[in-house]
């Protein structure tokens, strides 16, 4: 079971003047609030984020708030975006939030492993497929001084092999070599508890016996689409 949730940015990252075509500081808040939403909630197993879009997959058997769809929605959207807005200054320390960011969200029961595999794949090509996009219009704009509709224009109808050799003929930019989080978008999962081999002590209790800590939250920009990822981290799919 997983819950998603979208926004309509467009208009609030114009009003806060966020880089095009990535703001690394929106993309490190988007991570953070994704972070707090999983610190709270056990039973998510992994998050999966590019620009203004978060995935949240729960466990196949969480029981949490009795499995109900518009439960699990509410919390997870209103702990995200009450983060996103708590934690703007951190981030975006020269830049007052000028209005609270809204998002929208839905929850969605897949029925095997397999059916959300190919959600996830599905994602992170999307995350491809826009990123190259908006990386050629963006650099159409911005260094040829083509207007918006002008570069819509350019771009109509190519291909991702156009639009890679327009990116290396004009721009000199190899897209291969751009940061993964743009390309392929971030990954939240727990460490598989097993590998956890560090221990804390209270200092404000009698009992001083050594403590396991909880599983840490891994922050990964890799592919998901190949077998590689789900042999690697096999456990996600056993919780």
């Amino acid at each position: 079971m997983f819950s998603q949730f979208m926004s309509s940015f467009n208009r609030f990252s114009e009003i806060h003047h966020f880089a095009k075509p990535n703001d690394d500081r929106a993309l490190q808040l988007m991570t953070y609030s994704a972070q707090s939403v999983m610190d709270e909630y056990k039973d998510i197993i992994l998050c999966y984020g590019q620009s203004d879009e978060y995935s949240f997959v729960f466990k196949k058997n969480t029981k949490l708030f009795c499995r109900r769809a518009s439960k699990l929605m509410t919390n997870v959207v209103s702990l995200f975006t009450s983060t996103f807005v708590f934690t703007w200054s951190r981030y975006f320390s020269t830049q007052d939030l000028k209005y609270p960011p809204s998002f929208d969200a839905r929850t969605i029961c897949y029925p095997s492993d397999q059916n959300l595999k190919d959600y996830l794949s599905w994602r992170q090509a999307d995350c491809h497929i826009n990123n190259l996009y908006n990386t050629c219009f963006w650099k159409l704009v911005q260094e040829k001084s083509l207007s918006p509709a002008e570069s819509q224009a350019r771009l109509k109808g190519t291909l991702s092999s156009d639009k890679n050799e327009m990116l290396f003929t004009e721009f000199n930019i190899n897209y291969n070599n751009l940061p993964e989080i743009y390309r392929k978008g971030t990954i939240l999962i727990r460490q598989k508890k097993n590998e956890e081999s560090e221990t804390f002590t209270s200092i404000t209790s009698s009992n001083t016996q050594p403590k396991k800590c909880l599983p840490r939250i891994l922050t990964l920009n890799v592919d998901m689409i190949a077998n590689k990822f789900w042999t690697e981290y096999s456990y996600l799919l056993e919780r």
